[in-house]
């Protein structure tokens, strides 16, 4: 961004728009840099476009993955670009929620209502947060990238005198944007209601290029389209059949549930060879059962084995050829899914469509039933995917090194998943893959010689890598892609005992990466750790099921008076019950409350904090109302919080959210947190394995915790 600014000063002179750099902080803490400028500094209400930075892994391109409705900006990026790098793929994901995750964009779009890009690098993701996710690791050529991009866009955008008006246009016209790049060289971009125009057309096309075939071949045809789609069914049966199994194999034969995080390309033994001949097998029986259909008809009723066989070698062209074409229904049903669920990706369905149903038809289409079939012929494969795979097929390699590298964090409430989901999403993930892309190249292997030496070979290949991982030939995690790590010193005033609450001090360390820790544990002995399931620690903002606790030592690096207090200051049961609660967070200046929502229909709290407040979902329907607080080292440490009980108190408390607990006797759970190290987790992180690093995000504890409550009988 410096480099930018200083590259900037020297167009400046001509610039009819302002460019603001903004350099924010706070941003892990919960978007607060952003909403702070956004609500509250005086020139918020200058600005009509914005292009937020963002990183979720070590270099790579800086690509585009979110995007307000701006037709004009698109314009200018895509005409100005050298390098464009834009993919809508990310932004359906975001959209759907499959990525738990905010940028400051949201608080620019959604609180402040203005449009804008938002740009990211997403390669090496699994270092992201960990103490690899540093500028040393930082992929040579990925700022350039950057900066050629942006540099130019930036002087064009400030050179026009049209970017005042986008606020309004952008706030009139809420239509989408579908945009990807080719090869980083070209970028295509248009509204998604031209698209949806577009896609509906070949889409119409299409089904009436099918019902003219069927007319023509009759009910022969219409029968063998019916078992081509079976063979697309039984592919996937057969694949998910067989790939489903290894991800609840390998956290039984495995020191660690997921052994290829540090070696990515073992996925292709473990899950992608079982994929395939799963594939291969659902499709070859699909491709039998519509040969002896083919013959019974040509036969008409006489012995398949009276055939002459230059006939039936025919009519096995005929079964290649229709299974072919189930490629074409198969993409032709994810681009309807597409279309109906209004994603911008749909590009992406119909270039697996229309190129290779265009190279069938040029080349191999026999177009009437009088001309005998040929075999399929190998340029209708390479025509037909050379472009998909070019455009389409870079997405598929970052969307599953995304996936890996994201398991390294996947377990949010540590303990909460079991050791299978991950791998099994990874399985699911790979089946779609091969059933999706490979499913044209598939149907050329039935009438070769090489079907038994794939299987063959596809089964070595998995032996191969079971036996790699079982005997951990390839370590699961290395100095550079870490295993993520909380050691958290823990003074828990929560365990009640009658009308006492009873203090317990220890040491507790988990892991949002699924596994055992019994391999760091063997580093710790002397520590006397013990790893268990029976205990559920709350956090607050999120619970861990799986940890391992040691109080020896734990007395030492905290003070009795730093522990917080939930103090009952007035409780009004006229009318509306409201309740005043003195909030004492005592030297911690970042904390997290939780509010009973059963019992509490609103609430306020009143201290100078408003700067540095942020209430999550007050409503958001998990049984508890979520505050998280951080500040400076000024910031207030006592609030007034005022609740408001509900007319209609419910009988026990929300089962339904990650921060309910069965029958739930809290009304008010804090959570005060303390960048002090004690010696105890000192001594912890000095003899944590290399390969484990601490690991933080904005619900994260710190090294230093204090838990407390308030019952809701007080």
């Amino acid at each position: 961004m410096l480099e930018l600014a200083r590259s900037l000063s020297q167009w400046a002179h001509g610039f009819k728009t302002g460019i603001i750099f903004l350099f924010n902080t706070g941003e892990e803490e919960g978007l607060n840099g952003a909403h702070s400028f956004i609500t509250q500094h005086r020139w918020r209400h200058t600005v009509c476009f914005f292009v937020d930075l963002e990183s979720m892994g070590i270099g790579g391109k800086s690509t585009i993955f979110q995007s307000g409705s701006v037709p004009w900006a698109f314009e200018i990026y895509a005409r100005v670009a050298k390098y464009p790098s834009a993919q809508v793929f990310m932004q359906d994901l975001f959209l759907s929620g499959a990525i738990k995750s905010s940028t400051d964009f949201q608080v620019y779009s959604e609180v402040g209502g203005i449009p804008g890009f938002d740009f990211a690098y997403t390669d090496s993701i699994s270092v992201y947060h960990t103490k690899n996710d540093k500028l040393e690791l930082l992929k040579p050529g990925s700022l350039q990238h950057l900066g050629d991009n942006m540099l130019p866009f930036l002087v064009e955008m400030a050179l026009s005198a049209n970017l005042s008006i986008i606020g309004d246009v952008a706030g009139k016209d809420r239509d989408a944007h579908t945009y990807f790049d080719i090869l980083g060289i070209y970028m295509v971009e248009c509204s998604q209601s031209f698209a949806n125009i577009f896609y509906n057309t070949i889409l119409l096309q299409a089904i009436l290029i099918w019902v003219a075939s069927l007319i023509v071949g009759g009910f022969q045809a219409f029968t063998a389209m019916l078992l081509s789609i079976l063979s697309i069914v039984l592919m996937w049966i057969f694949s998910l059949s067989l790939t489903v199994p290894v991800a609840f194999l390998l956290p039984l034969v495995c020191v660690h549930p997921s052994p290829y995080i540090g070696s990515p390309w073992l996925i292709m033994g473990l899950f992608g060879a079982p994929a395939v001949i799963g594939a291969l097998v659902g499709q070859h029986l699909g491709f039998l059962i519509l040969h002896k259909y083919l013959c019974r008809i040509a036969s008409k009723g006489a012995p398949i084995s009276t055939l002459d066989v230059n006939l039936q070698y025919l009519l096995k062209l005929e079964s290649e050829r229709w299974i072919f074409k189930g490629g074409f229904l198969l993409w032709q049903f994810v681009l309807v899914l597409g279309i109906f669920f209004k994603a911008g990706s749909s590009y992406i369905p119909l270039l697996w469509l229309a190129s290779p149903a265009l190279a069938f038809g040029l080349i191999d289409a026999t177009l009437t039933p009088a001309r005998l079939p040929k075999k399929l012929r190998i340029v209708t494969l390479l025509l037909g995917l050379t472009p998909p795979i070019l455009i389409s097929g870079g997405i598929f390699i970052r969307f599953g090194k995304f996936i890996v590298g994201s398991i390294v964090r996947f377990d949010r409430d540590p303990g909460g998943v079991p050791y299978w989901l991950a791998n099994l999403i990874v399985a699911i993930f790979v089946v779609t893959i091969v059933c999706l892309l490979f499913v044209y190249l598939l149907s050329y292997i039935h009438l070769s010689g090489s079907k038994l030496s794939l299987l063959i070979s596809m089964v070595i290949i998995f032996i191969l890598a079971i036996i790699a991982v079982s005997f951990s030939i390839f370590p699961t995690f290395t100095d550079d892609i870490a295993r993520t790590i909380n050691v958290v010193h823990v003074v828990d005033m929560t365990r009640s005992s009658g009308e006492k609450q009873d203090l317990d001090s220890y040491v507790s360390i988990f892991s949002a990466t699924p596994g055992k820790l019994d391999n760091e544990m063997r580093m710790l002995k002397s520590d006397f750790f013990s790893c268990e399931r029976s205990r559920t620690i709350d956090f607050v903002t999120f619970n861990v099921s799986y940890s391992c606790l040691s109080s020896k030592g734990s007395s030492d690096g905290w003070r009795k008076s730093e522990i917080p207090i939930l103090h009952v200051e007035n409780d009004n049961i006229e009318d509306v019950r409201k309740t005043q609660v003195l909030l004492d967070t005592k030297s911690s200046t970042r904390w997290s409350l939780a509010i009973n929502s059963d019992h509490v229909e609103d609430f306020t709290i009143e201290g100078n904090s408003d700067d540095s407040l942020f209430v999550k979902n007050k409503a958001d329907g998990k049984g508890w109302h979520l505050i998280q607080f951080s500040g400076g080292k000024k910031s207030p440490t006592k609030f007034t919080l005022t609740l408001f009980w509900s007319t209609s108190i419910a009988a026990h408390a929300s089962q339904s959210g990650v921060l309910s607990q069965e029958n739930s006797p809290h009304l008010l759970k804090l959570r005060t947190d303390m960048s002090t190290i004690t010696p105890k987790v000192a001594r912890v992180i000095n003899n944590l394995p290399s390969w484990c690093s601490l690991f933080g995000k904005s619900t994260s504890p710190l090294t230093l915790s204090f838990l407390t409550n308030l019952p809701v009988e007080f």
